[in-house]
Order: structure tokens, then C-alpha cells, then sequence
């Protein structure tokens, strides 16, 4: 799997910014050696609620502060997992798209991906209004 090695030690996640003087985007790519998404995935990742996380880890995470009673039992529950609910992408693209900009991913499968925000530096372009 990527560059997991199975050892507990995790990749590193690296960011590169480009931000030249004659550049019109700011450009932020996120690497990862996570594994990867496979192809047949691809299409789905922007949709809302799609997920690749192991509902068993989910299940885990969730019930690591003990009982319900214990942790509060509510959606606000530092017990609950950040990641794998299915919104991140979506709504990090939408965010994106409304100040000008972009987010697309390539992903390798069998060892990571890279994640390409492209952000809008002109001052002069209009508020996307409905």
C-alpha cells in the first residue's frame, strides 16, 4: 500500500507552494504516498457522502472515548472522526471555485496522490453570485 511500508511510521505529506511575481494563480500542491485512489473511484470523489474509509475504522474511531455517556454522545463529540464522512473534497472544490479558483486531484494508485489548489491572486475578478 503506498508508501505505508506496514511499520506504523507514515509517509510524509509534502507541500510545495508556487507563487511567482508573473504567476496570475497561487498554486499549492499537497503530496501524499497514502496508496492512492483507484481509478474506477475518480468520477465519485467529488460527490458528497462518497467515502473510501474503512467503515470499521470509523466505528472505531467513534466509540474511542468509551460510551455515549462518557463522551456526550452528540455530533460536536471529540470522540468522532474528522475524515471519511464524504464532504471534505466536495466542499473544499466548491470553496475553491468561488474565490476564482480550483482543486483537482491525481492519484496513483498503489501510492499516493497529489492535490492542486489553484487560488486566484488578481484582485480585479467578480464575486461568483447566483
Amino acid at each position: 500500500e503506498g508508501g505505508s511500508g506496514g511499520g506504523g511510521v507514515m509517509p510524509p505529506i509534502r507541500v510545495v507552494i508556487a507563487d511567482g511575481e508573473m504567476n496570475e494563480d497561487v498554486t499549492i500542491k499537497v503530496s501524499d504516498e497514502g496508496g492512492g485512489i483507484p481509478r474506477s473511484h475518480m468520477g465519485r470523489i467529488w460527490s458528497y457522502l462518497f467515502t473510501t474509509a474503512d467503515p470499521g475504522v470509523q466505528r472505531s474511531a467513534m466509540n474511542e472515548g468509551g460510551d455515549e455517556s462518557d463522551s456526550g454522545g452528540s455530533d460536536f463529540d471529540t470522540a468522532s472522526p474528522l475524515a471519511g464522512l464524504g464532504y471534505g473534497l466536495p466542499i473544499s472544490r466548491a470553496y475553491c471555485r468561488y474565490f476564482g479558483g480550483d482543486l483537482s486531484i491525481m492519484s496513483m494508485e498503489g501510492y499516493g496522490s497529489d492535490a492542486f489548489v489553484h487560488l486566484s491572486k488578481l484582485g480585479n475578478i467578480d464575486e461568483p453570485l447566483p
